[in-house]
C-alpha cells in the first residue's frame, strides 16, 4: 500500500562465497608454485657452490640463459660412493667428493674418467644436443694425446672442460656434473621417464646383479624406466660379463650408448611437459623442485638454473647430434676426424 515501508528482498550471499572460495584455491595453488620454484632455486644454489674452483674459473658463460645461447659441458662420472656394492667404487667418502665436486684427484684418492660427455646449447630459443663418445681421441692439454675422457682422471672437470673446447673449438660456457644418485632420485620423483628401444636389450651393468652391479633387460619399443634403470641404460656400452643369457645387440657401441642418454633426456622433458602429467607434476612440484639440482653439480645457481629448465621445457628440440668416427684410434681410441667436429660444431651453434 502507498506510504508503507517495503522491505527489500535480501539478497543470496552464496556468489560472494563461491568468489570468496575461488580466491583463496587460486592464491593456494599460486603459493604452491612459488614453494616449487623456491625450493629448485635454492637446490640449484646449494649445488652450484660444490663446484671447484677451478673448473668455475675455466667457464665463459653468464647467468643469463633465456635471452642468448650458451654451451653447457655435461659431464657424467664413473664415480660411485663407497656404500655401493659396485666394483671401483671409492674408497673413502671425501675421495668421492671430489670426483663429485670435480676437483683434481689429490691426498691420495683415485682418480675417475668421464663417463658421459654432451654439450648442450640451451637458450635464445634453443636446446640443441651434442654427444662425444667417451673414447673420442682427443689432445689433453698438458698430457699425451688419449681418450677424451682421461682428462677428468688427469685434470677434474677444469681440465675436462678446456679438452673439449679444443676439441670442438667451441667456448664452454657452463658445466653440468650428474650425481649417480641424484639422478636415480630425480628420475624416481618425476615417477620415471619413457624411452623407446630401438632393439630387445640385456645388459650387465658394474658385473651384474650378482656381483654387485645391475642387470637390466628392456624390450624392444616403449619402456618406462625407474631411476635405477635409466642411470644403468645411460650407462651401457659394452658387454664385460659374457652371460649367454643376457647379452647387448650385435654392434652395441658407445654409440648406441650416447643416443640412449639423449633419450633418457628426451623423456625427462617429455615427463616434465607433458599436459597428462601435469597433476601430477604440480601436486610433487616442490619435491621435484628439491630433488632435480640434486642430481648434479654445477655453476648454474639460483638465477640461472630455472632459466635452463625454462628452455628446456619450451624451446624447440633439434635432432640429436652425435659425432661419428672414422675409424679406430692408438690404444682402443675412436678416430673423429676435424671435418666432423667442424660440422658438429657449426650445426651446435647455426
Amino acid at each position: 500500500m502507498p506510504g508503507r515501508h517495503q522491505e527489500r528482498p535480501e539478497r543470496s550471499s552464496r556468489p560472494k562465497r563461491k568468489k570468496g572460495w575461488l580466491k583463496w584455491v587460486l592464491f593456494a595453488m599460486l603459493g604452491w608454485i612459488l614453494l616449487s620454484v623456491l625450493s629448485f632455486g635454492i637446490s640449484a644454489q646449494i649445488q652450484s657452490m660444490k663446484l671447484d674452483g677451478d673448473a668455475r674459473d675455466a667457464l665463459q658463460g653468464t647467468p643469463w640463459l633465456l635471452p642468448s645461447a650458451q654451451n653447457i659441458l655435461v659431464i657424467g662420472t664413473d664415480a660411485r660412493s663407497p656404500d655401493t656394492l659396485e666394483p671401483g667404487a671409492a674408497q673413502e667418502e671425501r675421495c668421492y667428493e671430489q670426483q663429485a665436486r670435480g676437483e683434481t684427484p689429490h691426498d691420495g684418492c683415485a682418480s675417475a674418467r668421464a663417463d658421459t660427455l654432451m654439450v648442450v646449447r640451451a637458450g635464445g630459443g634453443q636446446f640443441k644436443k651434442l654427444s662425444i663418445p667417451r673414447d673420442s681421441f682427443a689432445e689433453i692439454p698438458g698430457n699425451s694425446a688419449q681418450k677424451i675422457n682421461a682428462a677428468y682422471a688427469f685434470g677434474g672437470a677444469a681440465l675436462q672442460e678446456e679438452t673439449v673446447s679444443d676439441f670442438l673449438g667451441i667456448p664452454i660456457d657452463h658445466v653440468v656434473i650428474l650425481n649417480f644418485t641424484g639422478f636415480e632420485d630425480f628420475i624416481d620423483a618425476i615417477g620415471g621417464v619413457k624411452i623407446d628401444v630401438p632393439e630387445k636389450l640385456c645388459a650387465n651393468i658394474s658385473g651384474g646383479k650378482t656381483n654387485g652391479g645391475i642387470t637390466l633387460r628392456l624390450k624392444q619399443g616403449d619402456n618406462t624406466l625407474n631411476g635405477q634403470d635409466a642411470l644403468a641404460y645411460a650407462r651401457t656400452r659394452e658387454d664385460s660379463v659374457g652371460d649367454p643369457n643376457c647379452q647387448l645387440p650385435a654392434g652395441y657401441s658407445d654409440l648406441n650408448r650416447a643416443l640412449a642418454q639423449q633419450s633418457i633426456m628426451t623423456g625427462i622433458k617429455d615427463r616434465l611437459t607433458s599436459p597428462l602429467r601435469l597433476p601430477y607434476n604440480f601436486i610433487k612440484g616442490p619435491i621435484i623442485g628439491w630433488t632435480a639440482p640434486k642430481a648434479f653439480v654445477s655453476d648454474i645457481g639460483m638465477i640461472g638454473m630455472p632459466q635452463l629448465a625454462l628452455s628446456s621445457i619450451f624451446a624447440g628440440s633439434g635432432k640429436p647430434d652425435v659425432l661419428v668416427p672414422s675409424g679406430n684410434g692408438p690404444a682402443g681410441s675412436l678416430e673423429i676426424p676435424l671435418e666432423e667436429r667442424q660440422r658438429a660444431a657449426r650445426k651446435l651453434e647455426g
